[in-house]
């Protein structure tokens, strides 16, 4: 038996008009551990081999795992960077080289998974998820980034070749700047995932406009298109706290289970970074609650516009039912001839312009009486705005 997963599948990239939230994978009980579930369209991996010291740093692109093998007992530290899920056989062969756990294997092909940490005999396993920006500056793309910790070396797995937020540290690694080159590879790994909660930040930030514009969106001029807007913000922040509330707990296991591959002094380095995700997790909330508080705002306006309409309507039938009351008398035309009684301002020779006047001194005065009761004011919600 093979395992399946719920969809949407490898990278969770909602479209401007959808969206989407991350659905785990989940094996058929009873299905094989360790059983790979290779996406039909992952692309192929490709395996990058950073190696680094205070005074040296190399990179290359490899062609096998096994290239990788005489980097990973040196006193240097190696960041070997696989990306790409698209072929079983080098993914085992990579297993073979690092000799990963099953289980490890599996949690690292089969995505998604839950962001967590998990310690084995010499490794530590880090499961995170990662979220970028999309070019056009709307929503944004979310991926899997595994991270398996030796003494010496860091592999990083991640789905896809062409996104991820590591530039600036591989930037620091090749100009050696700041003091990445001077720690081992347990700094590397809180470097990495420090990247990762702060590509939360630009994204959030857009949220922030975004739900601003909404504000005043719903308060003047409330459509279908905003509240589906609306609903779209909170399915995309539902994908962003099911992201980051793991991340949050996973960091911090590291700080408190005190696994030997994780120093004291990066310890310290680990709490910022947990700070990092707090604060992310609580703009989620915020901006969440902001959302859902915009649904009940939504449906204010549109009753207030509706009562708008309403008291407008109502003020034009009030004037026009006596007006109405007194054409309907004059249109009886009762014959005058059989008695002085029917209708003898039919003979008046200002009686035309007498009912004028009459019907226009009524509509006056209750406009002036709508008036000083303040029927007239707050109209302005019924108008659309530009």
């Amino acid at each position: 038996m093979v395992g399946k997963r719920l969809q949407p599948s490898r990278l969770v990239v909602p479209p401007d008009d959808e969206e989407s939230t991350i659905d785990y994978f989940y094996d058929v009980p009873g299905s094989m551990p360790g059983t790979l579930n290779i996406e039909p369209d992952a692309p192929p991996p490709v395996i990058v081999l950073i190696d680094y010291s205070e005074k040296t740093a190399i990179r290359l692109q490899v062609e096998t795992p096994e290239e990788c093998a005489a980097h990973l007992d040196t006193e240097s530290v190696s960041w070997v960077d696989v990306k790409g899920l698209g072929s079983e056989d080098i993914l085992k062969r990579l297993g073979a080289v690092f000799t990963l756990h099953p289980l490890v294997l599996e949690d690292i092909v089969n995505v998604p998974q839950r962001p967590k940490v998990e310690e084995y005999e010499d490794q530590l396993l880090i499961i995170a998820r990662m979220v970028m920006l999309r070019r056009s500056g709307r929503s944004f793309l979310t991926e899997q980034v595994s991270l398996i910790l030796g003494k010496h070396y860091l592999l990083t797995v991640q789905e896809e070749p062409e996104n991820d937020c590591f530039a600036t540290v591989r930037e620091r690694i090749r100009l050696n700047k700041g003091t990445i080159r001077k720690h081992n590879a347990d700094y590397l790994a809180y470097t990495l995932l420090d990247s990762i909660v702060d590509g939360f930040f630009p994204i959030l930030e857009n949220y922030g406009e975004e739900i601003e514009e909404l504000e005043d969106e719903v308060v003047a001029n409330p459509t279908r298109q905003t509240l589906e807007k609306i609903h779209k913000i909170k399915r995309e922040l539902l994908t962003l706290r099911r992201s980051i509330w793991p991340q949050r707990d996973a960091i911090n296991a590291l700080i408190r289970d005190g696994s030997d591959l994780i120093s004291d002094e990066v310890r310290v380095y680990l709490r910022d970074c947990y700070d990092h995700a707090v604060q992310v997790l609580d703009m989620v909330e915020t901006y969440r609650e902001l959302s859902s508080s915009l649904m009940d705002v939504y449906l204010s306006s549109v009753s207030n516009r509706m009562n708008e309409v309403m008291k407008l309507l109502t003020i034009v039938s009030t004037i026009f039912i006596p007006l109405t009351f007194v054409a309907g008398v004059y249109g009886m035309n009762f014959n005058v001839e059989k008695s002085p009684f029917n209708m003898p301002e039919l003979n008046w020779y200002l009686g035309y312009p007498l009912c004028w006047a009459v019907m226009i001194a009524i509509a006056t005065v209750l406009i002036v009486f709508f008036k000083r009761k303040g029927w007239f004011e707050n109209f302005s919600t019924v108008k659309s705005r530009d």
